[in-house]
């Protein structure tokens, strides 16, 4: 019998683990890099100021619409509280009356809804009256029209009717002084929310009255 031959045996794959192939470490993103993609106007963080210099600093016209919209988006605001804005912001004037005017053009400067609406709310939630209102407005810019507009939304009935709501919340905390303290304090603070001498007085003297106080003579004391 020829002789057989000895089966040829194939060396075994070896066992070791093959070495995986190193992975570059991912770069550590900046703390400056966004993470959410979004764009904040100018304002939004403390360095406001130098934000808004970097908008855009060849065109002082964007870097005036970025600042007055933000201004807005927060609240309502006269021409002049903006132009006073941009002027702080070194915005050039012709470029700043160019802006303001189109905003004007499109409503969203509106000096007359401004002055009606900061009426209504601070006549509502202040009690405030015609005089000190007007004082507010002068000081916010609105023109001198605008405001006589505005104040004539309250006629003196409804402006004495505030003033009688205001007594009567205040009359519980001056019960125990004597007249002439009682009156000081209710008056003055009418006065101090610009209704004039006149009404102050009758109010306060009819809503001592209503309590029993003795208003003889009341009119010299005050």
């Amino acid at each position: 019998m020829p002789a057989t031959r000895p089966a040829r045996t194939t060396p075994r794959a070896s066992r070791l683990p093959r070495a995986r192939p190193r992975r570059r470490p991912r770069p550590p993103r900046s703390r400056a890099e966004p993470v959410t993609g979004r764009t904040e106007w100018p304002g939004d963080s403390p360095d406001s100021s130098r934000a808004e210099k970097e908008l855009s600093p060849q065109d002082p016209a964007e870097r005036a619409r970025a600042i007055c919209l933000r201004l807005l988006t927060g609240s309502p605001r006269t021409r002049k509280q903006l132009a006073d804005a941009l002027r702080k912001r070194e915005i050039p004037d012709e470029v700043a009356e160019e802006v303001l005017s189109r905003f004007e053009d499109v409503g969203l400067i509106d000096d007359a809804a401004f002055a009606g609406a900061w009426v209504e709310s601070r006549h509502h939630g202040r009690g405030l009256a015609r005089r000190a209102l007007a004082r507010e407005l002068r000081t916010k810019g609105v023109e001198p029209t605008l405001i006589q507009e505005a104040v004539e939304q309250l006629d003196s009935e409804r402006e004495e009717a505030t003033a009688r709501e205001l007594v009567d919340r205040k009359l519980r905390s001056t019960r125990g002084l004597d007249r002439d303290r009682r009156l000081r304090r209710l008056a003055g603070m009418l006065a101090r929310k610009g209704y004039p001498e006149g009404m102050a007085l009758r109010v306060v003297r009819q809503a001592l009255e209503a309590e029993g106080e003795d208003t003889d003579g009341l009119d010299e004391s005050f």
